[in-house]
This record gives structure tokens, C-alpha cells and sequence, in this order.
């Protein structure tokens, strides 16, 4: 049978029907022919009724054109998908893409600071049991990631969470993850746990980790709380020698300091005497040897008058009249005017006889004997 031959229908030859000759249709003639196979339902025949159609069909063309545009938030990415595969990630700003179903847009917010926590058992090192509570802050760094290279991205963040804190806490034992260890055990599942997104490629980034609570079981936590109270009042003692010892230390070091000054001032004090008396014993000597004679008549009255100064007992020369006294006028008996009588004076203070000065022939020896002394001791003082 030939192409153009009927057979049971119309428009059988592919050369002069466009849906056989693979010719795309022409836009006026399928409106023209919709408009006479149903002219009656678009308001009958004619040029009219199918300028009325293709207007209509341009209005719901263009506003199915018009249905692509979007506008993404600051803050915002939007992710583009055409037939379902992913071509562009757009930024804040008005966009268009082409209208569903061809493609669709998805907005990520990125700058929202996402919070999951958790609670859950663990098991130390030590084979103790632990309570857990903790949180994460968290944000989208790749929304693309986010989107595609995890099925649940929330399950697979607490999934994270659960493995970070039983490594974490299974290697270290319960006295220090109760007391000292909280810092440092937030910061190893805030590390552990990023590590473990990034494997999986989840485009998430972890802000922070808060240890809310951690406590023992309760049944035991009397136990531990006691053992807490211990630790507490350790490290108050602790505390409280600290600051004694602080406060004992420097009053300890001044008052060595200030005993050390002392000595050494008692030493420059001995020493600058000793040396003056050497110096003065020098000078002495010297006007001595130039004046013996007058020298130690000197050296003999100031020993006397040194010595008389001292004594509070009245001295009366024996070989004078006796009616004459030199009384202390300084004494209470002379101030009240009660004189006292001779024998009075001579039971209550004693007398002492005026020493005399040497003869001139004892001064003599006595020269002699210090010229002696004096050279002896040069000879020896040259001596090597």
C-alpha cells in the first residue's frame, strides 16, 4: 500500500503530515485547526476567535516565563537543579532560572547558627559510666554538600556526636572527666567531631561544643559528690597555705634583710672604732715620743677627770682642814638642806686619798721603758 493511499483513516502521508515527516507544526495551523475542531466552545470560527486563543496562549507562556524568577535573602545561597542535576549556586539578589519543571531553585540559609544537643551514656576508660549532656553549635559551610553527599544531614550530625564523645570520653577515666577534664574533653569532640564530617563530606562546620552536665550515674552520684567535697577542700587548704605562706615569706626575708643590715652596720660601727682608736693611739704615740713628760701628765689628768666624773662619793684632801666639805649639790640631801655630818660622811661615802703624779725619776724609767717598748715593737713590725 502506498503512503498517500487512504486506509482507514486520514492524513496517512508522511510528506504532508508533519507529525510523520519529523517537520516540526506549524503554531498557526494547530490553532487554526483546535479552532475548527472545537469552535464552538472558543466562540466560532473565523480570523478572530484564533487571534483570541493565541493571545491567551502568549499570556500563559509568558507568565509561565515569568514563574522562574526568585530573589535569595542575604545570608542566603541558592542552589539551581535542571531535570534534577545540580548548575549553579546563586547569591543574594534577584534571579530567574527556566520555569518548573525544567529546573527548580533551593535556598540554604548559611549564616543561621544551627544548635543540636544531645544526651546520652558513656563508658570511661576506667570501665565507669557517665551521663553526657552536650551541645554543638553549628553552620552550612557548603550548601551544596549540605544538600547531596548526605541523605539526613541532621541524623548524620548527632550521629557524629554520639561516636566524638564515646572516643573521647571511653579514653579518659571518670575522675577526670568529672573534675578537671571538662575544657579540654569539649575541645576534643569539637575537633573529633569536624574531622569526622569532613570524611563524610557533609558540608557542615562545627562552631562550638558545650559540655552542659556530666554527672554519674545516681545511684552513685552521693559517692562522687563526697569525693567532689574532698577535692574542694584539698584544694582550699591548698589555698589557704598558699596565701600564708605569701603572707609569712616576705615578712621573713625583710626582717633577714634587716638583721643582716644591723650587722653590718655593728661591723662598720666596730671596725670605724677600732680604727679610730688605733688612729688616735697613733697620733698619741707620736706626741709622746716628741713630749713624754707632758704627754702622760695629759693622759693622767683625763683619766682622773674621767674617772671623778663618774663617782658620786665626795673626796677630801686629808692633809687640809677638815671644816671644809664639797657636797654633791645634785643629791636630795642638799636640795632639802639637811647637811650631813662628818662621821655621817665618812660611813656613807668613801674617801679616797688624791692620787700624786709621778716622781721626775719614775718619769725617767718610765721613758725609758716606753723608748723600749717603742723600738722593740718597730723592730718587730719591720720584721719580714
Amino acid at each position: 500500500m502506498a503512503w498517500n493511499e487512504p486506509s482507514g483513516g486520514k492524513d496517512n502521508d508522511p510528506w504532508t503530515n508533519p507529525r510523520r515527516s519529523g517537520k516540526p507544526p506549524n503554531i498557526d495551523d494547530a490553532i487554526e485547526r483546535l479552532q475548527k475542531k472545537f469552535g464552538g466552545a472558543l466562540g466560532g470560527g473565523g480570523a478572530g476567535g484564533g487571534k483570541a486563543v493565541a493571545g491567551i496562549a502568549m499570556l500563559a507562556f509568558a507568565a509561565w516565563m515569568l514563574s522562574g524568577i526568585y530573589t535569595i535573602d542575604a545570608g542566603q545561597r541558592g542552589i539551581v537543579l535542571q531535570f534534577g542535576q545540580y548548575i549553579d549556586t546563586t547569591t543574594a539578589g534577584p534571579h530567574w532560572h527556566l520555569p518548573y519543571p525544567i529546573a527548580t531553585v533551593t535556598k540554604v540559609n548559611v549564616d543561621e547558627v544551627r544548635d543540636k544537643q544531645l544526651k546520652m551514656t558513656s563508658l570511661t576508660n576506667d570501665e565507669n559510666i557517665v551521663e553526657v549532656k552536650i551541645s554543638s553549635q553549628f553552620v552550612i559551610s557548603d550548601p551544596v554538600k549540605y544538600l547531596f553527599n548526605v541523605r539526613d544531614p541532621d541524623a548524620t550530625l548527632s550521629d557524629v556526636m554520639q561516636s566524638a564523645i564515646r572516643e573521647v570520653v571511653g579514653s579518659k577515666k571518670m575522675d577526670y572527666v568529672l573534675t578537671d577534664g571538662r575544657g579540654e574533653i569539649a575541645g576534643l569532640v569539637q575537633d573529633r567531631m569536624q574531622d569526622l564530617l569532613n570524611i563524610y563530606d557533609t558540608g557542615l562546620k562545627v562552631l562550638s561544643v558545650n559540655l552542659q552536665d556530666i554527672q554519674p550515674p545516681e545511684a552513685v552520684q552521693p559517692a562522687f559528690e563526697d569525693a567532689i567535697r574532698a577535692r574542694e577542700d584539698e584544694q582550699r587548704y591548698i589555698s589557704e597555705a598558699s596565701a600564708y605562706a605569701n603572707q609569712v615569706v616576705p615578712r621573713a626575708r625583710g626582717d633577714a634583710a634587716q638583721i643582716d643590715e644591723q650587722a653590718q652596720g655593728y661591723k662598720s660601727k666596730v671596725v670605724n672604732a677600732a680604727l679610730g682608736e688605733a688612729s688616735r693611739f697613733d697620733q698619741l704615740l707620736s706626741s709622746y715620743l716628741l713630749a713624754p713628760a707632758l704627754t702622760r701628765e695629759r693622759m693622767y689628768l683625763d683619766t682622773v677627770s674621767d674617772v671623778l666624773s663618774k663617782n658620786r662619793n665626795v673626796v677630801i684632801d686629808s692633809g687640809k682642814s677638815n671644816n671644809v666639805f664639797y657636797l654633791p649639790l645634785g643629791s636630795q640631801d642638799a636640795r632639802s638642806g639637811n647637811v650631813p655630818s662628818k662621821s655621817a660622811l665618812a660611813s656613807d661615802n668613801a674617801i679616797l686619798p688624791l692620787p700624786s703624779l709621778p716622781s721626775s725619776d719614775d718619769s725617767q724609767a718610765l721613758r725609758d721603758s716606753v723608748n723600749n717598748d717603742n723600738r722593740s715593737g718597730l723592730r718587730t713590725r719591720s720584721a719580714p
